[in-house]
This record gives structure tokens, sequence and C-alpha cells, in this order.
């Protein structure tokens, strides 16, 4: 079972940049994350600076990253020939259906809009609200192993898709279970500012997008 390796970039600015240096690894084209790996770790193994691995490959904060996904190690040129090469001829899997809104509340902060929403929006509501799985999928991580989101779920709905829950006070789904679009998968817990919050994110091959262009127009 796939579980997700996560790392925050805070803290890493001292890392090494430029490229394999003192018995470090020469950077491949790309990488493909294994069980465990962490941004920070692979940059330092090949020598690079982690908030260009996150911005080579559109991460946004770069905290999330899961095995089988593939990272561009050189920069943007080289990313996009070697997706090309690895990718030429397969198909894109679909959306994972209709997707769901994970809670009831106001957007009180959009995607992009502050760091805290880097990579994806903040729903406003009240402690214990439910929090329910936006699409069906599997649960790849449960747990509060990601400082700055809190007790956080992550669901992958199929070999491109991800929706991650942050900031819950109640966990109520394990790593390998199945879980239904609209099931509860949580209760809502408080973010940084205290005030009751879910963190909600969309990702595609492990990228960032603004959630409100795949959810219904009308919030619950």
């Amino acid at each position: 079972m796939a579980t997700l390796a996560l790392v925050a970039l805070a803290g890493c600015a001292g890392a090494g940049g430029g490229g394999p240096a003192g018995g470090r690894e020469a950077a491949p084209a790309l990488y493909e994350v294994r069980r465990g790996d962490t941004l920070f770790g692979i940059a330092r193994r090949f020598g690079l600076d982690p908030r260009d691995i996150a911005r080579w490959n559109a991460l946004g904060d770069g905290s999330l990253i899961y095995p089988g996904q593939r990272l561009s190690l050189r920069g943007s040129g080289a990313q996009r020939e070697a997706m090309i090469a690895e990718d030429a001829g397969a198909p894109v899997a679909p959306l994972p259906g209709r997707w769901q809104w994970p809670t009831a509340g106001e957007i009180v902060a959009g995607f992009g809009a502050s760091p805290r929403t880097a990579s994806g929006i903040m729903i406003a509501g009240r402690p214990d609200q439910p929090v329910r799985a936006a699409a069906d999928g599997e649960v790849v991580y449960a747990g509060t192993g990601l400082a700055g989101y809190g007790p956080l779920v992550i669901v992958r709905h199929n070999e491109h898709w991800l929706s991650a829950y942050g900031h819950n006070r109640q966990l109520l789904v394990s790593e390998g279970e199945r879980v239904s679009g609209g099931q509860q998968i949580a209760r809502m817990g408080s973010g940084a500012g205290r005030e009751a919050v879910l963190h909600f994110e969309i990702r595609r091959d492990g990228r960032p997008v603004d959630p409100l262009r795949y959810l219904p127009s009308r919030r619950p």
C-alpha cells in the first residue's frame, strides 16, 4: 500500500544547490519518488535545492510528494523532454467522476491567495463539522506527520488525482481504506488562527490545482 512521503520546506534554506558535490549522485532528468522519500532528502542526495525541485515541478509549497510520482531534477526544459519521452502514447486517466464539496462554509482564503493557501483553499466552519471525501478513492495517508497541516487525510482517486484535507480535529478513516464521494472522513478542527477551518487541496500528478475549477459552482 502506498503511503505519502511528507516534508515541510521550512528551514531548508541552507540546502546546497547547483549540482553533485562531495560524493553526491548525479541528478537524473526524472526521479521516481520511493516510499519514505522527502523532498529535502532527495535534494540533499543529488546536491540540489528543494525549493528548485518544487518550482520545476509546480509543487506549490512542496509539502506533499508520494511514491510513484516522477519529479524533474534538471529544470523545466529537461522536465518537458523527459515527460514527453516517458508519457508518449500513454492515455491520461479521466477525472474521478463528479467532485463534491468536502464541507459546507465560506471560502476564507482562495488558491494562492496567501502562504497558507499556496496549494489549496481554506473553508471556514465550526468545530467537529463533517469533512467528506470529494470523490471516490483510497485513503493513502491519515495522520499528523506534516507540520502546518494538523491531522491530515489524503485520498488518491486514480493514477493522476488526489485530494487532501487538513486541520481536522478527528480522523475517521485509516490508510488503505476505500471511501466514497460524500462519505465523512474527518471532523473539522482549527487552523493556525484557532478558527475552525478546513484546508482543502486537489492535485493532479502531484501538482496543486485550484479546487474551484473542479468543484460544483454552488457550495452545499
